[in-house]
């Protein structure tokens, strides 16, 4: 399985990017039941969840992005997404998706990260 994480760049504080995850190696039927998340790495932090959703829509978010980020899911096409609005300087990281929860914190499948930058 390969994760293609795409839709970082730079953007000045307030503003909007949407995230995009595509997978490749797994068909449908496997996709659509495994848990898809967000995480995200700030320099000289360790890597934090942002956002989680499940096989059955179930969604968890971590505080700092609680009623700006949506993480949403497109089983048919194999991609997880995550909108970001009205974002901060603090949310400047590296974005990795992952696939497959196996623990708490442990995912199967993860994406080569994609960076963003909010300007202040």
């Amino acid at each position: 399985v390969q994760l293609q994480a795409s839709g970082g760049g730079l953007v000045q504080a307030g503003g909007s990017l949407s995230l995009s995850c595509a997978a490749s190696g797994i068909n449908y039927s496997i996709f659509s039941v495994k848990a898809l998340a967000w995480y995200r790495q700030a320099p000289g932090k360790e890597r934090e969840l942002v956002a989680v959703i499940t096989r059955d829509g179930f969604l968890e978010y971590a505080d700092s992005v609680k009623g700006r980020f949506t993480i949403s899911r497109d089983n048919a096409e194999r991609t997880v997404s995550l909108a970001m609005n009205s974002l901060k300087p603090e949310d400047t990281a590296v974005y990795y998706c992952a696939v497959d929860r196996r623990s708490r914190s442990s995912w199967m499948y993860w994406g080569q990260g994609t960076q963003v930058t909010v300007s202040s």
